[in-house]
Protein backbone atom coordinates (compact mmCIF):
# COMPACT_ATOMS: atom_id res chain seq x y z
CA UNK A 1 0.00 0.00 0.00
CA UNK A 2 1.45 3.45 -1.11
CA UNK A 3 0.41 6.62 0.94
CA UNK A 4 1.27 10.07 0.13
CA UNK A 5 2.78 12.10 2.79
CA UNK A 6 2.23 15.82 1.99
CA UNK A 7 0.31 16.86 -1.25
CA UNK A 8 2.71 19.37 -1.83
CA UNK A 9 5.31 18.80 -4.18
CA UNK A 10 8.73 18.34 -2.81
CA UNK A 11 11.79 19.14 -4.33
CA UNK A 12 14.23 15.75 -4.63
CA UNK A 13 16.62 17.76 -2.42
CA UNK A 14 13.95 18.29 -0.47
CA UNK A 15 13.21 14.33 0.01
CA UNK A 16 16.88 13.52 0.48
CA UNK A 17 17.50 15.61 3.45
CA UNK A 18 14.22 13.64 5.08
CA UNK A 19 15.55 11.65 8.07
CA UNK A 20 16.58 8.35 7.39
CA UNK A 21 13.85 6.98 9.86
CA UNK A 22 13.74 3.28 8.32
CA UNK A 23 10.74 4.55 6.85
CA UNK A 24 10.76 2.73 3.03
CA UNK A 25 9.76 6.36 0.96
CA UNK A 26 9.85 7.06 -2.89
CA UNK A 27 9.59 10.17 -4.37
CA UNK A 28 7.58 9.99 -7.78
CA UNK A 29 6.97 13.12 -9.06
CA UNK A 30 7.38 15.80 -6.75
CA UNK A 31 4.91 13.21 -4.15
CA UNK A 32 6.50 11.36 -1.44
CA UNK A 33 5.28 7.78 -1.25
CA UNK A 34 5.15 5.72 1.73
CA UNK A 35 5.62 2.11 0.80
CA UNK A 36 3.61 -1.29 2.84
CA UNK A 37 1.12 -1.17 5.17
CA UNK A 38 3.26 -0.64 8.19
CA UNK A 39 5.72 2.66 7.35
CA UNK A 40 8.54 1.53 9.13
CA UNK A 41 8.69 -1.72 7.22
CA UNK A 42 8.05 -2.90 3.66
CA UNK A 43 7.18 -6.75 4.06
CA UNK A 44 8.44 -8.57 1.31
CA UNK A 45 7.84 -12.56 1.33
CA UNK A 46 10.74 -15.27 1.04
CA UNK A 47 9.49 -15.61 -2.17
CA UNK A 48 10.02 -11.92 -3.21
CA UNK A 49 13.37 -11.80 -1.70
CA UNK A 50 14.43 -15.46 -3.62
CA UNK A 51 13.13 -14.39 -6.79
CA UNK A 52 15.13 -11.20 -6.65
CA UNK A 53 18.46 -13.05 -5.58
CA UNK A 54 17.78 -15.47 -8.66
CA UNK A 55 17.38 -12.31 -11.24
CA UNK A 56 19.84 -10.62 -9.80
CA UNK A 57 22.57 -13.57 -9.96
CA UNK A 58 21.57 -14.91 -13.26
CA UNK A 59 22.09 -10.89 -14.66
CA UNK A 60 25.25 -10.98 -12.44
CA UNK A 61 26.75 -14.33 -14.19
CA UNK A 62 25.57 -12.98 -17.77
CA UNK A 63 27.84 -9.64 -16.45
CA UNK A 64 30.91 -11.48 -15.76
CA UNK A 65 30.78 -12.47 -19.06
CA UNK A 66 30.76 -9.04 -20.72
CA UNK A 67 34.47 -7.51 -21.78
CA UNK A 68 35.69 -4.96 -20.03
CA UNK A 69 34.43 -2.14 -18.76
CA UNK A 70 31.41 -4.02 -17.33
CA UNK A 71 28.27 -2.83 -15.76
CA UNK A 72 27.01 -2.98 -12.73
CA UNK A 73 24.43 -5.44 -11.23
CA UNK A 74 22.48 -3.56 -8.40
CA UNK A 75 19.92 -5.08 -5.53
CA UNK A 76 17.68 -4.30 -2.27
CA UNK A 77 16.25 -1.38 -3.17
CA UNK A 78 19.31 0.19 -4.66
CA UNK A 79 17.98 3.99 -5.19
CA UNK A 80 18.10 5.71 -8.31
CA UNK A 81 17.49 9.44 -9.04
CA UNK A 82 16.09 8.73 -13.02
CA UNK A 83 17.37 12.49 -14.50
CA UNK A 84 19.10 15.33 -12.82
CA UNK A 85 16.44 17.02 -13.23
CA UNK A 86 13.81 15.11 -11.85
CA UNK A 87 11.81 15.48 -8.34
CA UNK A 88 11.52 11.30 -8.95
CA UNK A 89 13.84 9.16 -6.58
CA UNK A 90 13.09 5.22 -6.55
CA UNK A 91 14.12 1.95 -4.75
CA UNK A 92 14.85 -0.93 -7.73
CA UNK A 93 14.69 -4.54 -6.70
CA UNK A 94 17.28 -5.13 -8.97
CA UNK A 95 18.56 -3.08 -11.49
CA UNK A 96 21.41 -3.11 -14.59
CA UNK A 97 23.66 -0.10 -14.92
CA UNK A 98 25.73 0.74 -17.97
CA UNK A 99 29.35 0.54 -18.02
CA UNK A 100 29.02 4.33 -18.85
CA UNK A 101 26.95 5.25 -15.82
CA UNK A 102 28.80 3.34 -13.81
CA UNK A 103 32.12 5.19 -14.81
CA UNK A 104 30.30 8.53 -13.50
CA UNK A 105 29.09 7.51 -10.22
CA UNK A 106 30.97 7.76 -7.50
CA UNK A 107 31.62 4.07 -5.50
CA UNK A 108 30.59 5.89 -2.20
CA UNK A 109 27.63 7.72 -3.75
CA UNK A 110 24.11 6.87 -1.99
CA UNK A 111 22.23 7.20 -5.28
CA UNK A 112 22.92 6.39 -9.00
CA UNK A 113 21.66 9.42 -11.06
CA UNK A 114 20.43 8.57 -14.61
CA UNK A 115 18.57 5.50 -15.81
CA UNK A 116 19.46 1.92 -15.37
CA UNK A 117 19.77 -0.13 -18.63
CA UNK A 118 17.14 -3.13 -17.19
CA UNK A 119 14.92 -2.21 -14.21
CA UNK A 120 13.58 -5.32 -12.33
CA UNK A 121 10.57 -4.96 -10.01
CA UNK A 122 9.06 -8.40 -8.26
CA UNK A 123 5.90 -7.94 -7.15
CA UNK A 124 5.44 -7.69 -2.98
CA UNK A 125 2.02 -8.73 -1.17
CA UNK A 126 2.44 -4.55 -0.30
CA UNK A 127 2.13 -3.19 -3.81
CA UNK A 128 -0.51 -1.61 -5.16
CA UNK A 129 -1.25 -2.08 -8.84
CA UNK A 130 -1.34 2.00 -9.65
CA UNK A 131 1.90 2.32 -7.72
CA UNK A 132 3.39 -0.53 -10.12
CA UNK A 133 1.64 0.97 -12.96
CA UNK A 134 2.93 4.48 -12.06
CA UNK A 135 6.61 3.18 -11.54
CA UNK A 136 6.75 1.45 -14.76
CA UNK A 137 5.60 4.52 -16.63
CA UNK A 138 7.85 7.02 -14.80
CA UNK A 139 10.76 4.10 -15.88
CA UNK A 140 10.05 4.20 -19.14
CA UNK A 141 9.97 7.92 -19.51
CA UNK A 142 12.81 8.69 -17.68
CA UNK A 143 14.83 6.62 -21.00
CA UNK A 144 14.81 3.37 -18.80
CA UNK A 145 14.81 1.07 -22.06
CA UNK A 146 14.04 -2.34 -20.27
CA UNK A 147 11.63 -3.15 -17.20
CA UNK A 148 10.64 -6.38 -15.69
CA UNK A 149 7.96 -6.75 -13.41
CA UNK A 150 8.05 -10.34 -11.86
CA UNK A 151 5.08 -11.62 -10.55
CA UNK A 152 6.21 -14.56 -7.96
CA UNK A 153 2.45 -16.01 -7.61
CA UNK A 154 1.32 -16.05 -10.96
CA UNK A 155 5.05 -16.77 -12.48
CA UNK A 156 5.07 -14.79 -15.28
CA UNK A 157 7.35 -11.86 -15.95
CA UNK A 158 6.00 -9.12 -17.74
CA UNK A 159 8.50 -6.56 -20.14
CA UNK A 160 8.22 -3.65 -20.54
CA UNK A 161 10.04 -1.19 -23.31
CA UNK A 162 9.44 2.06 -24.87
CA UNK A 163 6.74 2.97 -27.11
CA UNK A 164 6.15 -0.89 -27.30
CA UNK A 165 2.96 -3.49 -25.78
CA UNK A 166 4.13 -5.48 -22.62
CA UNK A 167 5.03 -8.70 -23.45
CA UNK A 168 4.13 -11.61 -20.47
CA UNK A 169 6.50 -14.26 -20.39
CA UNK A 170 5.25 -17.61 -18.88
CA UNK A 171 7.20 -20.81 -16.72
CA UNK A 172 7.21 -22.70 -20.68
CA UNK A 173 9.50 -19.86 -21.99
CA UNK A 174 12.81 -18.29 -22.37
CA UNK A 175 13.26 -14.60 -21.20
CA UNK A 176 15.74 -12.55 -22.89
CA UNK A 177 16.76 -9.14 -22.46
CA UNK A 178 18.31 -8.25 -26.38
CA UNK A 179 19.20 -5.53 -27.06
CA UNK A 180 20.32 -3.97 -23.91
CA UNK A 181 22.18 -7.66 -22.68
CA UNK A 182 23.59 -9.15 -25.65
CA UNK A 183 23.27 -13.18 -25.34
CA UNK A 184 21.13 -13.01 -21.94
CA UNK A 185 18.77 -15.57 -21.17
CA UNK A 186 17.33 -17.32 -18.61
CA UNK A 187 14.37 -19.76 -18.32
CA UNK A 188 11.65 -18.40 -16.87
CA UNK A 189 10.91 -21.38 -14.46
CA UNK A 190 14.44 -21.09 -13.04
CA UNK A 191 13.50 -17.62 -11.66
CA UNK A 192 10.67 -19.42 -9.59
CA UNK A 193 12.70 -22.96 -8.66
Amino acid sequence: MSLALAQELMTYEEFMSLPDDGVDRELIRGVVRVRGETPAMTRRSRRHCRVSTKVASAIEVWNSTQPLPRGEVLSGEAAFRLSVDSDSGVGIDVAYVSPDLVSETDDDAFEITGPPTLAVEVLSPSDQHRDIVEKIELYLASGVPLVWVIDPDLKVVQVHRPNEEPVSFNMRQQLTAEPQLPGFQIAVADLFA
